[in-house]
């Protein structure tokens, strides 16, 4: 029986299922955010854009995605939530149409010294197993190859209850590990320099002992010359082996010194055990400066820095041990598995393959597995981050990036826009919070949040297309076709930094002038070499005062006040006049409200439901005691001083009563560098990316030097903010200082005196010297890869 065709000319209507394509947000008030109320199409690119701090974080990351993650966490049992981080609900009145939510942000892969690339991506858990079954002769099961498990074996007598009766057997057990003995897996071994703890030619009463905190006749140095293991009036040099065996490795042993029990310790495990044990961060700046004269790290001489022990070193596949294959270059190693046929391991060699296929999809193919996480940069880590999800198969989900091209090259950027759009086109969301124009041109809808920082933002401006936002007037809008003019006049170089047969890295033994008394720029793609250049190859000494990309720390009882040193001058004002100790003014100290212990909010944990944190009703979130605010400078009291503004502050501080010159030249940094409208009490934790790494250059502005090494200032920064950071570097160099930036960014480019680019590609394709010369040179001749986009951002 044959069906009638249907005739109805109404199409059916859309199921209800189908009507769920938004996800709405409405009275939003998260961190800045000022009831902000949008709707997000699903299974599109939508790019948030606005100045550094005008709450696109706030919104995308700490609204949208920690609701998302939540809200998914409530799915699991009360005992699997108490081993998750608990989440507060954001301050939101309607989340609707929310998916998945898979986070790719710039949070830096762990520095631990036993973490790198392969361990992080888990190309060195395939490559163990690979070995294990694969390598001649056969060593062991997986764990053989790592790094991270010793080889143990133990044997003794177990008791156990069988039958009513108490019953001992022995029981032996061995595990065999690749981890080395010597450095513990770490590839390096941390040596003292014994010349900087002792002046061997004087003896422990003439002062021998130069540590930090043992000079004086304090307890430390007591401790050594009143122990009666050697002669305190001996110079160092002439005593026996026994005696420097005491003095420098003795075990602990309990002893009375003056009356008083008190444990002596040799030398050197005290100092590992009281000062090297601490985060370099974390220490005092004079015992900072002793650990870095001091502590040496060289290679390890057992594993040569491979980590792994000879066992593991021994078992090869086509004459390559997993530590040969962890050193190569990615893109090298994809072709050496690709090579490998063998049916036995067949889905193993798949899934690897696939790993590092998608290292060199992604640019990081000039990586290798055994590059030590903490050193990969916030751009290299977020795209290691994106690489277990390029070849995902799950739909219908949203991805979240967070300035997905910092730290690339604007070659390299048309790469990063195609995995982005290949992510839209399987289904999912695509959110970006992003700067680059390159980037916000491929969006299908864009949301600009502003119109200022801070306070002055927290709304949303503009809402729609690329083309909207062109015409649509926002700070956005203007500066989205902006093109930096490069430079009609250079200055002129005052000396040259030569630098010869550099080969950090990958460089391939670089020689170059760099000009100093100008604002040089070193370029070329992610991975040709530049942070080697500069950083491997500039002395950090005198006068070069560096800063880097690593992130700065600080609790939620930091803030740019105490993080600038800002703080103290402060204190010291308020402590003068009025007569009382500056330890008040710290809501860290004296001064702290004791209900709150200065927080100025009480944290109520509630297991595996998230934490509530109420305002303090003794201090009313002011977090000093009610008798400290009685105390004022210039008509404030410390609290409402913490609340100003930086510009607010620069004026207080600047002239009439309050007049502190130590603190106004803090508050001028920060306003140079644009971070005027921030508070001075605000916690360091809901700074955004690019508010830190502009707090941070204010803070090293202050250390005298003549010679400034910036790596990529303009992570994190919108368009319009990277013009004042131009004109901050130009009143550098106009004030006699060297200028020597690490840039992707043309508008810095085209802004330089002088351009040094490295090249032509990265990993052992880089490393090499491809043009010096002025910005209009580069322009003219396009010989290079920047040249070309230089050329094509500069117009005709």
């Amino acid at each position: 029986m044959s069906m009638a065709p249907r005739t109805d000319p109404q199409s059916p209507a859309p199921h209800v299922a189908d009507s769920h394509d938004l996800i709405r947000v409405h009275g939003a008030r998260e961190n800045n955010l000022k009831d902000v109320n949008i709707e997000i199409p699903k299974r599109r690119l939508t790019v948030f854009t606005g100045v550094s701090g005008s709450g696109k974080s706030s919104l995308v990351f700490d609204t949208i995605a920690a609701e998302s993650q939540r809200l998914i966490n409530e799915t699991y049992s009360a005992f699997v939530q108490g081993f998750m981080p608990t989440l507060a609900r954001p301050e939101v009145d309607v989340l609707d149409g929310l998916t998945t939510v898979i986070t790719v942000d710039q949070q830096r892969l762990g520095a631990d010294p036993r973490s790198t690339v392969g361990t992080a991506t888990d190309a060195n858990a395939m490559l163990r197993i690979l070995f294990s079954r694969l390598g001649k002769p056969h060593i062991g099961s997986p764990k053989a190859f790592s790094f991270n498990v010793a080889s143990i074996s133990g044997a003794g007598a177990v008791t156990m209850e069988r039958g009513g009766q108490t019953v001992k057997e022995r029981r032996s057990f061995s595990i065999t590990g690749g981890m080395c003995p010597r450095c513990e897996g770490r590839g390096s071994v941390s040596d003292l320099d014994l010349t900087q703890l002792y002046d061997d030619s004087k003896s422990l009463s003439e002062g021998a002992i130069t540590v930090p905190g043992y000079t004086g006749g304090g307890w430390n140095s007591r401790l050594y010359s009143e122990s009666g293991f050697f002669d305190p009036d001996k110079p160092i040099r002439k005593f026996t082996k026994k005696e420097l065996h005491d003095f420098l490795h003795r075990e602990p042993t309990r002893m009375k010194i003056a009356g008083i029990n008190m444990t002596y310790e040799g030398l050197i495990p005290r100092i590992q055990r009281s000062m090297l044990a601490k985060e370099r961060e974390g220490m005092q700046p004079h015992i900072r400066e002793f650990v870095d004269r001091a502590v040496t790290f060289t290679t390890c001489p057992e594993c040569d820095g491979t980590r792994l022990n000879e066992g593991a070193r021994s078992s090869k596949i086509k004459r390559i041990s997993i530590a040969d294959a962890c050193a190569m270059q990615i893109s090298d190693l994809a072709e050496w598995v690709r090579g490998l046929d063998e049916p036995s391991v067949a889905p193993l060699l798949t899934a690897l393959q696939q790993t590092l296929d998608s290292f060199v999809e992604i640019g990081l193919g000039y990586l290798s597995l055994d590059r030590p996480a903490g050193t990969l940069s916030g751009g290299e880590a977020q795209r290691v981050k994106m690489i277990r999800h390029l070849g995902s198969s799950l739909t219908d989900v949203t991805y979240v990036f967070d300035e997905p091209t910092i730290g690339l090259h604007p070659h390299d950027i048309q790469r990063m826009n195609d995995l982005l759009l290949r992510l839209r086109d399987k289904g999912n969301t695509v959110l970006v919070v992003e700067h680059k124009p390159e980037t916000i041109a491929i969006a299908d809808h864009v949301v600009d949040l502003g119109p200022g920082a801070g306070t002055a933002g927290g709304t949303v401006c503009f809402e729609g297309t690329v083309e909207g936002l062109r015409t649509g007037g926002t700070i956005t809008g203007r500066h989205f076709d902006d093109r930096a003019a490069v430079k009609e006049t250079v200055r002129k170089p005052t000396g040259t930094l030569e630098i010869r047969g550099a080969r950090t890295h990958n460089l391939q033994g670089v020689d170059v002038d760099i000009p100093l008394g100008v604002l040089a720029v070193v370029t070329g793609v992610a991975g040709s070499g530049k942070s080697s250049l500069v950083h491997g190859s500039i002395p950090a000494g005198e006068g070069v005062v560096s800063v880097d990309q690593a992130a700065i720390r600080g609790s939620r009882r930091s803030n740019p006040a105490t993080y600038t040193g800002l703080l103290d001058p402060i204190r010291k004002a308020f402590a003068k006049v009025n007569g009382v100790k500056p330890a008040l003014f710290s809501a860290n100290s004296e001064g702290a409200c004791p209900t709150c212990n200065g927080a100025g909010v009480i944290y109520t944990d509630l297991a595996m439901m998230a934490g509530v944190a109420t305002t303090c009703e003794e201090c009313e979130g002011k977090r000093f005691q009610a008798s400290v605010l009685d105390y004022h400078l210039g008509g404030r009291d410390i609290s409402e001083v913490l609340a100003m503004s930086v510009t607010e502050a620069e004026e207080f501080f600047g002239a009439g009563e309050a007049a502190t010159p130590a603190a106004h030249r803090i508050l001028t940094r920060l306003a140079d560098v644009g971070l005027g409208y921030l508070t001075l009490g605000q916690p360091l934790t809901t700074l955004s990316g690019g508010e830190r790494q502009r707090l941070k250059l204010a803070t090293h502005m202050a250390e005298k030097g003549g010679v400034y090494v910036l790596d990529e200032p303009t992570a994190g920064l919108h368009l319009a903010d990277v013009e004042q950071l131009l004109g901050l570097l130009d009143r550098l160099v106009d004030a006699g200082k060297s200028v020597i930036v690490v840039e992707h960014h043309q508008a810095v480019m085209a802004h330089a005196d002088w351009i040094i680019d490295l090249g032509p590609g990265a990993g052992h394709d880089g490393g090499r010297l491809v043009f010096e010369g002025t910005p209009a040179d580069l322009v003219a001749s396009r010989s290079t890869l920047t040249g070309k986009h230089l050329a094509t951002y500069v117009g005709p």
